[in-house]
């Protein structure tokens, strides 16, 4: 489906942008564009890259025109252009409505407009039940995308679905980095509750789930992959194994923000999902603004159902923690001294 075709990746110059542009990047695709407001990032990869089927475009998703422009020709859409570190969004909650909710709806028209083929939206478990800015924005972002879907007519050429992640391994301020760095340095690893969970799944898998919704979406889906969890403390102890560290775990007590535990798929949600194997498909609500749907009428299975979440899903312990960890390019690098590209953000 992607043979000759243009794929645009808004945020490109992320962690996700760099391992979907790298599984593309081998492929018969014919252009890929990357999208961002960061030139200096953008020309560190041009220069790694070197290669013609990499275009550029400097803009910002809060602008549809710098949109408009890095839209035309384009069949495919990867949008990950976020503003996703929690305290920053805490501070300043206008700038992630700006970028996470604004800017996404400007992607969605543009897209619209132009007659792309397909465009995913990626999300976070943190949208679901939300208790931070960053969690609300994306919560907002995904009702933004299923609110567009469900104006697309039935033969519309375009399609609009979402993929929601765990914790995604290594990734630009997630704990990975900073307990490998503490770690080199001798310190003690921080964690804030031993006892809690966080789904664990790689960039690569991260990448398939794109693709797998790429492939199979319909207007209005959401995505979600089966995810094993860990504890933080399994997590820390895993590290300090592999690196055979002297190094202790301090618990310095939960960060504002913070849950116990992530939910990819709440209870609602899970009483219309469609079980794929290794994923689940949520179709959209498509129901109009019938007001008896909202506040007379009900659901009664939706009772019975438990949320998808990092506490019940399957659960690795030290061991297996282990074995995920050396999947990752950062871990192999100075474990098994293997030279491997790694993204960064």
């Amino acid at each position: 489906m992607f043979k000759n075709k243009t794929l645009l990746i808004t945020g490109g110059t992320g962690s996700f942008g760099n391992a979907v542009l790298n599984r593309f990047l081998d492929t018969d695709i014919n252009e890929i564009r990357i999208f961002s407001r960061d030139e200096k990032k953008q020309d560190d990869m041009r220069h790694r890259l070197n290669n013609p089927k990499v275009k550029f475009y400097i803009g910002n998703v809060r602008d549809k025109r710098s949109v408009d422009y890095a839209m035309h020709g384009v069949d495919y859409i990867f949008h990950a252009a976020a503003l996703k570190q929690v305290p920053s969004c805490e501070f300043f909650p206008i700038e992630a409505v700006n970028t996470n909710v604004l800017g996404t709806q400007n992607v969605l028209d543009s897209a619209f407009e132009h007659s792309v083929k397909r465009m995913i939206v990626l999300s976070t478990d943190k949208a679901v039940y939300p208790i931070n800015a960053m969690g609300i924005s994306k919560a907002m972002m995904e009702k933004v995308m299923q609110a567009k879907a469900r104006s697309m007519d039935d033969d519309s050429k375009t399609v609009f679905c979402g993929t929601r992640y765990g914790n995604v391994m290594a990734s630009r301020g997630s704990v990975i980095p900073l307990f490998v760095s503490q770690i080199k340095a001798g310190k003690d690893l921080t964690i804030t509750d031993p006892n809690m969970t966080r789904f664990m799944m790689t960039l690569e898998d991260a990448v398939d789930l794109v693709i797998y919704a790429f492939q199979h979406g319909k207007n209005g889906d959401m995505f979600v992959q089966k995810s094993p969890a860990s504890t933080i403390s399994d997590l820390a102890n895993a590290l300090i194994e592999l690196y055979k560290s002297d190094s202790k775990v301090r618990v310095i007590g939960t960060r504002h923000g913070e849950k116990l535990f992530e939910t990819l798929v709440n209870r609602e949600e899970m009483a219309k999902a469609q079980d794929m194997g290794n994923y689940y498909r949520v179709p959209a609500d498509n129901r109009g603004l019938n007001y008896a749907s909202y506040f007379s009428e009900g659901e009664q299975k939706v009772s019975a159902i438990e949320d998808y979440h990092s506490h019940n899903t399957h659960r690795l312990d030290v061991e297996g923690t282990k074995e995920l960890l050396l999947k990752l390019p950062l871990i192999r690098k100075d474990i098994l001294g293997e030279d491997v590209l790694q993204y960064q953000d």
